[in-house]
């Protein structure tokens, strides 16, 4: 499943430099607002930090939620204490576009994720030029020598590369870069299934001066206690807001996440 949705990001990029040439595109780039700075906004403090996912499907849940107006959502996000906002782009099982994170830049000043299955330069540059401040990567997904190329081009873009693992040698490829916004994803992402305690188990080895992301298997608010119990900086939640009221989701995340 990874590797069908890594080819088919990569292929959909490719169609999309058949009308705007990466020189284009690097213009555009350059040519936006600075990116925000999103160590600062999700660094550690006396309450988790949640960074808010505009999420429509998945592939393990297929459709969630039609989210006909992502910039309406993020900005109650925005307004209800989201740190930060992820948007899923990735088209094809996640029914996201590049056009979701245009949109929502305009709604909100927070810092935005552009959540994709990155593996180019060119998706890099897209990110920026949509307004991104974040870039994924998928520790999983990606060569160790491409982690380390693609995580200096996000940063010379001004932008924090975000550094997505699922065990503990990914873990240890993902500090090896010098990655400081680090995530732990309980989901599996051959089965598809999910593991609450998996951060737990592994948040040792994330050193001091590392923001540290819970991802995934976030659906109450004990969850986010859980997390936050055992370390975590920051979650990242989609499903349990675009399924339920955003705000008071929101609130009560917040709420169960202070120390």
């Amino acid at each position: 499943m990874l590797e069908e949705l890594f080819a088919g990001s990569i292929e959909d990029a490719l169609t999309r430099r058949q009308s705007a040439p990466i020189e284009k595109v690097e213009r555009d780039a350059l040519s936006q607002t600075p990116a925000l700075n999103a160590l600062e906004f999700l660094a550690p403090s006396s309450q988790i930090k949640i960074l808010a996912e505009v999420k429509r499907a998945s592939p393990s849940r297929g459709a969630m939620a039609e989210i006909a107006d992502p910039a309406a959502l993020a900005k109650i996000y925005a307004d209800n204490g989201a740190s930060a906002i992820s948007v899923l782009t990735e088209e094809r099982k996640f029914k996201g576009s590049l056009t979701d994170l245009v949109e929502v830049r305009a709604s909100v000043s927070v810092p935005l994720l552009r959540k994709d299955f990155i593996a180019n330069e060119y998706q890099i540059l897209e990110a920026r030029a949509a307004g991104a401040d974040i870039v994924l990567l998928i520790v999983a997904g990606l060569a160790q020598k491409d982690i380390e190329r693609l995580k200096h081009f996000t940063e010379q873009l001004g932008m924090t590369a975000f550094v997505e693992t699922h065990s503990s040698d990914e873990l240890k490829r993902a500090l090896d870069v010098g990655t400081k916004l680090i995530g732990v994803n309980a989901r599996d992402l051959s089965t598809f299934e999910t593991d609450r305690d998996l951060f737990g188990r592994l948040v040792h080895l994330i050193p001091e001066g590392v923001i540290k992301v819970a991802e995934s298997a976030v659906r109450t608010a004990d969850d986010v206690a859980h997390y936050r119990a055992a370390g975590a900086d920051v979650a990242l939640v989609g499903e349990a807001l675009v399924t339920n009221d955003p705000a008071a989701m929101l609130q009560s995340f917040l709420q169960a996440g202070k120390s």
